[in-house]
């Protein structure tokens, strides 16, 4: 059955994705799949020799984060799964877009405190297509959804 991958990152920040999350699952009365993904790229950048553990705690704290969006769905009685991957992040949202035969793929706008956008409008622009050619699945941006 097709779903609604929603990639959350976690924090304030995020709050306006699963909602509109939410909102297109009350629409179409399909399942979302929350997404984490672990990325330790920035440990290349250290001689660390605990990524084992910081992997596992960052594993644990997305399993935390998807939890607290599965429960705001719930209070809407929309379907809900939780799945944290481990790689690139737009690899694995393309993956689970193809595992589930996904229609929809819900990205928020990522965003410092008190900086500008993380991803230029170009890098934005360039992230969806690649994700909507790969996968087939409609990207929409949290702020693209009528309230």
């Amino acid at each position: 059955m097709p779903g609604i991958v929603c990639a959350v990152r976690g924090g304030p920040a995020s709050q306006p994705t699963i909602h509109k999350a939410i909102t297109l699952a009350e629409e179409t009365r399909q399942t979302i799949y929350f997404l984490y993904v672990v990325n330790l790229d920035f440990l290349s950048l250290t001689a660390t020799s605990r990524v084992h553990v910081v992997a596992k705690e960052i594993h644990q704290m997305g399993e935390f984060i998807l939890l607290a969006a599965q429960a705001q769905a719930t209070k809407h009685n929309v379907a809900a799964e939780a799945v944290v991957q481990h790689g690139q992040v737009r690899e694995e949202i393309i993956k689970l877009c193809n595992e589930i035969k996904a229609d929809y793929v819900i990205l928020g706008q990522p965003r410092g405190q008190n900086e500008v956008d993380t991803f230029t409008q170009d890098h934005m622009q360039q992230f969806q297509a690649q994700i909507e050619q790969e996968s087939g699945a409609k990207v929409v941006l949290a702020e693209d959804i009528p309230q």
